[in-house]
C-alpha cells in the first residue's frame, strides 16, 4: 500500500482528510507540518509496521477518541504540547480566551509602568489548567509576567509540568479547588472551567475526555459561579476576571458577573462567532476571605 492509498483507507473509514493525513504522518514518524511532504511521496510504500500503527489508530479515531489523545501531542496558540487522557484536548475556541488575557495584560502593564506604587512583575493565574496551554501560552508570549496555574488534579498538574519543563516556560503550578487557600492576590484570573450542565446529551461523544473537567452541575454553571464568588477575594483593583463557557451562557455568565459588583461586563467571540468567553473588571479591594 502506498503513502496515498494509506490516507484514502483512513479517510474510508469516516475520518476527514485532515485526520487521516495527520495519523499517517504520525505513524510515519514525521510531524504535523509536514502535509507537503505526502503529497510528494504519496507514490511511497508505506512500511508495514507503520500501516500496522496506522490501522488500529484510525479505528480509535473512527471510534470518537481525540486526535490529541491518540497521537500525544497538540497544537494550542504555537506551542506543542503534549495532552493524553489525564487532561481535556484543548480546543482552538480557548484561543479567544488567551488574546484576551493577553489584551488585559498589555493594558496592566502599561499602567503599571507609570505607576511610581506598583512593585515587581503583573501576576496572573490559570484556573483548571488541564494541560497548561492557557498558562503556557500566555507565559510564552508575556515572559515577563509572573504566571500560576492551578488544577485541583493532580494527574493534570503532571501533565501541564512536564509541558512546562519540556517548554522551559516557568510557571508555577499548585494544587486545589479553585481559589480556595491562596493567600495572593492577582491581575488577571483566567479560566476555562467544566460548564456543560450533567445532563448534557453532548455528554455522549465526549466519553473519552476526564468527566470532572467537563460537567458543573443542573446547568454547567456551578463552577463559573464559585469562580465569580472567590475572585473577588483574589483580585487587585482593577483586576480582570475573565472566563470561557458555553455556547448559550454568555448572558447568564455576564449576569453573575454584574451581580457580583464587576464592571465593564463583556463577552468575546470564537472562531465561529460565539459568544465563548465573558469577563469583568474588579474596582474594589481584594478581601481575602474565601
Amino acid at each position: 500500500m502506498t503513502i496515498a492509498q494509506a490516507i484514502q483507507y483512513a479517510q474510508s473509514m469516516k475520518l476527514e482528510r485532515l485526520d487521516a493525513q495527520l495519523l499517517v504522518l504520525h505513524a510515519l514518524g514525521r510531524s504535523n507540518g509536514e502535509r507537503a511532504w505526502l503529497l510528494a511521496h504519496g507514490d511511497d510504500d508505506m512500511p508495514a509496521a507503520a500501516l500496522t500503527q496506522l490501522q488500529e489508530q484510525a479505528a480509535r479515531r473512527a471510534g470518537g477518541e481525540p486526535l490529541a489523545y491518540i497521537t500525544g501531542q497538540k497544537e494550542f496558540y504555537g506551542l506543542t504540547l503534549q495532552v493524553d487522557s489525564r487532561v481535556l484536548d484543548p480546543r482552538a475556541d480557548t484561543e479567544t480566551l488567551v488574546d484576551w488575557a493577553l489584551e488585559c495584560m498589555d493594558a496592566l502593564t502599561m499602567v503599571a509602568s507609570t505607576s511610581a506604587t506598583t512593585a515587581g512583575s503583573p501576576k496572573l493565574i490559570d484556573l483548571g489548567t488541564g494541560s497548561g496551554a492557557i498558562a503556557l501560552s500566555l507565559k510564552f508570549s508575556r515572559p515577563q509576567w509572573q504566571v500560576h496555574a492551578l488544577d485541583f488534579s493532580e494527574n493534570a498538574l503532571d501533565v501541564a509540568r512536564t509541558n512546562a519543563d519540556r517548554l522551559c516556560l516557568d510557571v508555577q503550578f499548585h494544587q486545589g479547588s479553585w481559589l480556595q487557600g491562596l493567600d495572593q492576590p492577582f491581575s488577571v484570573i483566567v479560566s476555562n472551567p467544566p460548564y456543560i450542565a450533567t445532563q448534557d446529551e453532548h455528554l455522549e461523544a465526549l466519553t473519552h475526555e476526564p468527566l470532572q473537567a467537563l460537567a458543573s452541575g443542573v446547568d454547567g454553571l456551578d463552577d463559573i459561579r464559585t469562580i465569580i464568588a472567590q475572585a473577588r477575594a483574589h483580585l487587585l483593583p482593577g483586576g480582570w476576571l475573565l472566563l470561557e463557557h458555553g455556547y448559550d451562557q454568555a448572558i447568564t455568565v455576564r449576569n453573575l458577573l454584574e451581580s457580583a459588583g464587576f464592571t465593564q461586563v463583556q463577552s468575546r467571540l470564537d472562531l465561529a462567532g460565539i459568544e465563548r468567553c465573558s469577563g469583568g473588571q474588579w474596582l474594589g479591594s481584594a478581601l481575602h476571605n474565601d
